[in-house]
């Protein structure tokens, strides 16, 4: 290894890299969406493929149960670019505070794009009958996920309730049921 650190990652001195370093296989097996939110994320980026380090890319498949979702989160290192594979997918995201919070959404069929700029709130549902994929590539070997559920309602010590109850206008009741749930890690 050489002693650079780029993108949390070490760089692997250029003379040991290998092929395997530049290969990854699977990204055409379905995985299991038997689990809270109806999706499963097989990630391929830095920690998967060395070979991404200092490249600016990874991706990712997105395998959706019907009625599944992969949950309002952001990117906080990286623009999306998602295609719908199969199935319907219902997906939008939300532009910042400063423009108005404005909402852009589509629904997507095989074939069609859609783009999340970076750090944008953004989620996508499976609206049709049948199981969904999509494919995400990222402009960024280390993309970064903030599931926003996860980051509010089940940060590890929790957010003070007070916080909450005067950011969100909610009673405490609500918002101790909500710090109370089991949140996911879908991916990271």
């Amino acid at each position: 290894m050489c002693k650079m650190f780029v993108n949390g990652k070490f760089c692997k001195n250029p003379n040991l890299t290998v092929a395997d370093d530049f290969f990854f296989q699977g990204l055409n097996i379905p995985r299991s969406t038997d689990n809270k939110i109806g999706s499963s994320i097989t990630g391929v980026d830095v920690s998967t493929l060395p070979g991404v380090n200092t490249l600016g890319v990874s991706l990712v498949r997105v395998d959706y149960a019907p009625n599944g979702t992969n949950p309002p989160h952001f990117h906080p290192r990286a623009s999306e670019i998602l295609m719908c594979m199969e199935g319907e997918l219902y997906v939008g995201f939300v532009s910042s505070n400063m423009l108005g919070n404005r909402f852009f959404t589509k629904v997507l069929k095989p074939g069609d794009l859609f783009v999340f700029p970076l750090a944008m709130i953004h989620f996508q549902l499976n609206i049709g009958k049948t199981p969904a994929v999509a494919f995400a590539i990222f402009d960024s070997q280390n993309p970064g996920l903030v599931t926003v559920g996860n980051a509010v309602f089940g940060a590890n010590p929790p957010i003070d309730p007070q916080v909450l109850i005067k950011a969100l206008q909610l009673d405490k009741k609500t918002i101790d049921y909500l710090q109370s749930r089991s949140w996911y890690n879908n991916h990271d």
